[in-house]
């Protein structure tokens, strides 16, 4: 992982959840601001597999488990387009919410993934 495109991820990640939870919580329901907000954050992922994926090869390793950074991975890129269905099958104000969650949910992994990446001692 790279530190400043992982906390870059973690801020798009927070502000995104934020602004869904209070559209949600306001009584908005999904709309193209909130599942677009998502989508950046889900484009942000992709990225980051990318990277985690071309990092090893140019000697930049992770020093903890690699079966668990990857299942973070995958799991949280599978959280946004997940929520993002549920919010359009069913439109209403917590749906909005259920999106915002999803991207908070996103950053705290993030964050775990870092830790993974970083700071594991062998």
């Amino acid at each position: 992982m790279i530190e400043w495109f992982t906390w870059v991820q973690v801020g798009v990640s927070v502000a995104a959840g934020l602004l869904c939870l209070v559209l949600g919580l306001a009584g908005r329901l999904p709309s193209d601001l909130t599942i677009g907000a998502l989508a950046l954050v889900e484009l942000l992922l992709i990225a980051q597999v990318v990277t985690a994926l071309v990092a090893p090869a140019v000697g930049n390793e992770p020093t903890g488990s690699v079966l668990e950074f990857w299942v973070y991975l995958v799991s949280a890129a599978l959280l946004p387009p997940a929520a993002a269905f549920w919010a359009l099958l069913e439109r209403n104000r917590w749906s909005t919410v259920v999106l915002g969650v999803a991207a908070l949910a996103v950053a705290v992994m993030l964050y775990r993934m870092f830790q993974i990446w970083t700071v594991q001692q062998a």
